[in-house]
């Protein structure tokens, strides 16, 4: 079974071509990703009407390339997946359209995926695919959540963010600091030269009893920090942080950054063990693109080995979005029997679409204490 997968649900374009066979795990065939990042660095951040107009350019020359590089045709693929939700909804429409045109022409079944589960089953293409069960920490720019699961769309919640996710926390304390677009690899990449121990910012709902997430009040905190650094240096009162990357000295703002990355990682990181304990389990995937964070994956595999745990990433490429993982999605939903794929071409989209629908939840009173 050959699987067409279409991402176009934010500012990356993504075609891949997965293939099935038994319950075996799939394999990617081939995939072709365009990134909008250079046409939205000039404002700062994703234009909507610009992302979906880019993606309209960019989706069938992209699955031409996809073809090409598997030596296969149109008439080869059994299954045409995209992204049918969360994101932004002009976007999200480009990929649907496209997909469920294709299928209307070809007579080829369809199929809507969720983003998010996209993200979660992404380590099952990687060199060392995790087994169920395990815990997923689901850590992007929207989303932060600490996941039990026992298969294919066999997901409940264990804790998740009550306000911004840990992707928002990197970049909007990114834009404080005026380092750029996208915020979060490029704070990533000042923090490498400095101390993360020389600004104490706090690491909200860290002893909270339970696994939830809270990232706003660091943002506050980073915010506070970064304009009393530049007031000092500056010699005068800010009003704001923007001139930070300017005005502050090269190792001041790289401590700065690493003080605020150590932050972000450190409740990542004890919430993901507390998670761990909890459930038991001893194997841990992480998904989404906050886990191409290098210092995050560092501490990881050194706090997992001391306990005894197994964790598993997604291929770097494969953090952020793309179709590979969407394509993915879809193989295993299908294999599992958890959904059917459909000739029915008329098609919507959900640009707030929650996990809720995939999910249990689950809400105890959790010891995190421990280190």
């Amino acid at each position: 079974m050959l699987v067409l997968g279409i991402e176009s649900s934010c500012d990356e374009t993504g075609v891949a071509l997965v293939e099935a066979q038994g319950t075996a795990v799939p394999v990617l065939r081939a995939q072709a990703l365009h990134s909008q990042i250079g046409m939205h660095q000039a404002y700062g951040g994703v234009v909507p009407e610009l992302a979906s107009r880019d993606h309209i350019r960019r989706v069938l020359p992209l699955t031409q390339q996809v073809l090409e590089e598997a030596s296969s045709v149109l008439a080869d693929i059994d299954v045409i997946a995209y992204t049918r939700g969360p994101g932004l909804a002009g976007a999200l429409l480009v990929g649907a359209g496209v997909a469920c045109a294709l299928g209307a022409a070809l007579g080829k079944p369809v199929l809507g995926v969720h983003h998010l589960e996209g993200h979660l089953l992404s380590p099952f293409l990687g060199a060392d695919p995790p087994q169920f069960p395990f815990v997923a920490l689901l850590v992007s720019g929207g989303h932060t959540q600490l996941m039990r699961v026992d298969g294919v769309g066999q997901y409940e919640v264990l804790g998740e963010t009550i306000d911004d996710a840990a992707g928002e926390a990197f970049d909007k304390s990114a834009k404080l600091m005026g380092l750029g677009y996208p915020g979060g690899p490029a704070l990533a990449r000042v923090a490498q030269d400095g101390d993360p121990a020389a600004y104490k910012l706090p690491r909200p709902l860290l002893h909270s009893g339970n696994l939830d997430f809270s990232f706003a009040g660091l943002k506050t905190a980073v915010l506070v920090q970064t304009r009393k650094l530049v007031a000092a240096h500056a010699g005068e009162a800010s009003s704001g942080p923007p001139a930070a990357v300017d005005v502050l000295p090269p190792q001041v703002l790289a401590s700065l950054a690493a003080s605020t990355q150590a932050a972000i990682v450190e409740v990542l990181l004890k919430k993901s063990l507390a998670a761990l304990r909890h459930t038991g389990l001893q194997r841990l995937v992480i998904a989404g693109g906050v886990g191409a964070n290098r210092e995050l994956r560092r501490q990881l595999d050194a706090a997992c080995a001391r306990q005894g745990a197994r964790v598993h990433y997604p291929e770097l490429h494969l953090c952020t979005d793309n179709g590979a993982m969407i394509a993915l999605a879809a193989a295993m939903r299908l294999q599992s029997g958890q959904q059917e794929a459909t000739r029915v071409y008329a098609f919507d989209v959900k640009p707030r679409w929650g996990l809720d629908s995939l999910v249990r939840k689950f809400d105890p009173t959790i010891a995190t204490t421990e280190t």
